[in-house]
């Protein structure tokens, strides 16, 4: 089962246990990791799931495209790494991905 290990702005750590095929928002809301709020309950049409994905994950992680690029335009201090939580599924290869909790969202 993989892990995901959200990260705080302070530095705190949430480490999640999810399922295959799972997102990265299922794993946080169902562990009531704070900063993740996701009002949309998940389809891509907000942005308080916005995480920035660790910078050596990104290319395994992939970037935004589409509906969620459009969505991300309007997160605060949204970057090259950012990515809505919703939109990332979790396979055995993201075991140990670390996403990082905007500082805004606490």
């Amino acid at each position: 089962m993989p892990r995901i290990i959200f990260v705080e702005p302070d530095g705190s750590e949430h480490p999640v246990l999810i399922g295959s095929g799972m997102t990265a928002m299922e794993a946080a809301i169902s562990r009531s990791v704070p900063g993740i709020d996701a009002d949309c309950g998940g389809s891509c049409s907000c942005s308080t799931c916005h995480v920035h994905v660790d910078p050596a994950w990104i290319d395994i992680v992939g970037r935004a495209t589409g509906m969620e690029e459009d969505i991300l335009d309007f997160a605060v201090n949204a970057g090259e790494c950012s990515r809505l939580s919703c939109q990332i599924r979790i396979t055995a290869e993201l075991d140990g991905l670390r996403l990082i909790i905007p500082e805004w969202q606490r």
